[in-house]
């Protein structure tokens, strides 16, 4: 259902670990070894980075492995990227593509809303508050989901918090693959829920899958919120984090 990796260190080429490492987030897109929910990643991508104390954005409608227009030279210390499989029900739009960017923050969701055309999405987005929900554009479930902790986070509650509480809603409510990945550019903060996830340090590097075979990628338990930055990794039991 998409796989997904962000990355806090010293500026990095962004090609280097989207294109160039042995088992590439291309590479994952069109042949994931882990995913458990399609073949492959067709339906776009995107990578959000911060230059300049600015956030910066690149997406398409074109599969990863046939993109030849992103060339992945800018360097960056922090950024996101996302090889996207569209949930069934929603479009093929260059907008849909995550990470989506707001309020200085980035947000991918590898997994999927159960029942967000069917009742679910309208109850999430009436929890909005007007400004926010008027400013939604898509029709996927991430960024209703990202509206609905951004409002958390403005109401002054500590984003793993929020992000706890609104994966636990979510299981309450029937889904079952909930992997968020979110970054403020100074911390990473994620779940492992229903598919796989791993991270790295020196320098820091949370993916769905490892991008080579060192040993020193290390696999995030299910059922487990993560909190990273360039300092150490914390990481706490859902239920608990709920």
């Amino acid at each position: 259902m998409c796989r997904h990796l962000a990355y806090l260190g010293p500026p990095v080429r962004i090609g280097e670990l989207c294109f160039d490492a042995p088992h590439s987030l291309r590479r994952q897109a069109q042949h994931p070894r882990l995913q458990v929910y399609g073949d492959d990643n067709p339906h776009g991508w995107a990578v959000g980075w911060w230059a300049d104390a600015t956030l910066h954005d690149y997406r398409t409608t074109t599969p990863m492995w046939e993109d030849d227009v992103f060339d992945g030279h800018d360097r960056a210390a922090a950024w996101m990227a996302a090889a996207r499989y569209a949930s069934p029900g929603s479009r093929l739009d260059v907008r849909s593509a995550a990470p989506l960017l707001a309020e200085g923050w980035m947000c991918s969701l590898n997994g999927m809303v159960e029942r967000f055309y069917d009742g679910v999405g309208d109850d999430l987005r009436a929890r909005c508050s007007p400004g926010r929900r008027a400013r939604l554009v898509t029709d996927v479930d991430t960024e209703v989901c990202f509206a609905v902790l951004l409002d958390r986070f403005a109401d002054g509650e500590s984003p793993a918090a929020a992000l706890g509480a609104l994966v636990a809603e979510l299981e309450r409510a029937g889904s079952e693959r909930l992997n968020f990945l979110l970054t403020d550019g100074r911390c990473i903060i994620a779940t492992a829920a229903g598919n796989s996830l791993f991270v790295r340090t020196d320098p820091l590097v949370v993916a769905s899958e490892p991008l080579d075979d060192d040993d020193s990628w290390l696999r995030v338990a299910d059922r487990t919120l993560l909190i990273a930055d360039r300092d150490g990794i914390e990481t706490t039991s859902l239920e608990v984090a709920a």
